[in-house]
């Protein structure tokens, strides 16, 4: 949630900003600031009005133990008057801030400068590429054939169990899901983030902390019954331990990781495009998040995706970078990398990871703040990035590491899985 202050000085900048994700934001701004300008006078009245009922009381007592009994009851109307208009105040006031809370729920982040305005995946901007696209042998196959060939995924099973977009994992399929959580985790404890593990649900605080809500509702599966959500990403936990919390300076910066299972209803995704591991309901992701001082975290943020450019290049797989536009760039974000891993027999490139910096937004929400030099309370910027999502990187693999014999598994990987070859 942007900060009343920020939009005070910089509405200009933050209108312009906007635009590069399609919105005209001219109104929405006029507005909180009206209501901010609202909100203050009405406060300054109630402040006024309950400074004067207190004087009041006070000389109130001293006529009634002096036996001005005549003056003290005339004062009394008039504190009764002034209790009246500060109820009212308080009402307007809470009434108000209400409305100022509820518009600037609406009004996503503002993106960094380096942003490029578009208004679709398609105006992304590729920054970074590396690796080889393999040439495949003749007869090779996407890998929801794969899956069916080697028995090691049965879509159908899951279609059974729960429906589609739960796929059940088997044999070394499964070795394999359980091999690259280790291997990420392994990576991103040796890089200083502090392993956690992490409830699979949370509370509709945590929602709102992270900005899934309002925004993503329709998206997420909701427990009606205890008013619960099931994750879309460890991320929303993972930020919550930090929701209403003070750090110390010294404390920053913070870096966990954690592997979650992610739930997500993907309401309307239907074609071939989200074919096999392509796009499910539930699927599992490593999460690496940070807590950054403001000063710091952009050098963060490119200190995330060097980390996951090794991981990468460690699995021998071909990827690219993009800087996302304003128009593909999530609701909280101020700027995005997604990282794409080329899948050879679909012939298409496949998001496995975004690695984002929220700067205050989160924060603001989430009421997280540290202790400056200057011991003031001071909003903490916070981060995150898939370290990552196991589908597609799965996908990847099993298709660009398909040979005539079988599928030949990442050295790197080796170790954790126990074999070299699905065959």
């Amino acid at each position: 949630m942007l900060q009343i202050p920020f939009i005070r000085d910089n509405k200009d900048r933050i209108i312009s900003n906007l635009a590069k994700r399609n919105i005209d934001a001219t109104d929405m701004i006029s507005e909180v600031l009206k209501l901010d300008e609202t909100r203050r006078s009405t406060q300054t009245q109630l402040d006024n009005t309950l400074a004067e009922a207190n004087s009041l009381s006070k000389e109130i007592g001293n006529l009634f133990k002096s036996g001005e009994t005549q003056k003290a009851t005339i004062l009394k109307e008039k504190s009764g008057t002034l209790k009246e208009l500060s109820k009212e105040l308080t009402e307007n006031l809470n009434e108000t801030a209400e409305a100022l809370n509820q518009l600037l729920y609406k009004i996503p982040n503002v993106p960094n400068d380096s942003v490029p305005a578009g208004n679709s995946e398609d105006d992304n901007e590729e920054i970074f590429r590396a690796g080889d696209i393999p040439k495949l042998f003749d007869g090779a196959l996407p890998h929801w054939e794969l899956a069916k060939k080697y028995d090691i995924i049965d879509f159908e099973l899951g279609n059974k169990i729960a429906g589609a977009g739960f796929p059940v994992y088997k044999g070394k399929g499964a070795r394999l899901q359980r091999a690259l959580i280790a291997y990420f985790l392994d990576k991103n404890t040796a890089a200083g983030y502090t392993e956690y593990q992490l409830p699979h649900l949370v509370n509709e605080a945590s929602g709102f902390g992270t900005g899934q809500l309002p925004d993503k509702e329709g998206q997420m599966y909701h427990v009606t019954a205890d008013n619960l959500y099931l994750i879309p990403t460890a991320e929303v936990p993972g930020t919550n331990i930090f929701r209403d919390v003070v750090l110390n300076e010294s404390d920053l910066p913070i870096g966990i990781t954690g592997y979650t299972p992610c739930f997500r209803r993907e309401a309307g995704s239907y074609g071939a495009h989200v074919r096999g591991l392509n796009r499910l309901h539930q699927f599992d992701k490593v999460e690496i998040l940070r807590v950054e001082h403001p000063d710091h975290s952009y050098q963060a943020l490119d200190g995330m995706v060097a980390h996951v450019k090794t991981i990468l290049e460690e699995l021998q797989l071909p990827y690219r970078i993009l800087r996302l536009c304003g128009g593909d760039l999530g609701f909280t974000s101020a700027l995005t990398f997604d990282f794409e891993v080329f899948s050879t027999a679909q012939d298409r490139w496949l998001e496995i990871s975004s690695v984002s910096n929220f700067e205050t937004f989160q924060a603001n929400r989430l009421k997280l703040r540290f202790k400056n030099k200057d011991g003031k309370n001071e909003l903490a910027h916070t981060l995150n990035g898939s370290s990552l999502a196991l589908p597609r990187v799965l996908a990847g693999i099993l298709e660009n590491c398909q040979t005539e014999q079988g599928i030949k598994i990442p050295d790197v990987l080796v170790p954790y899985t126990g074999f070299s070859i699905i065959d």
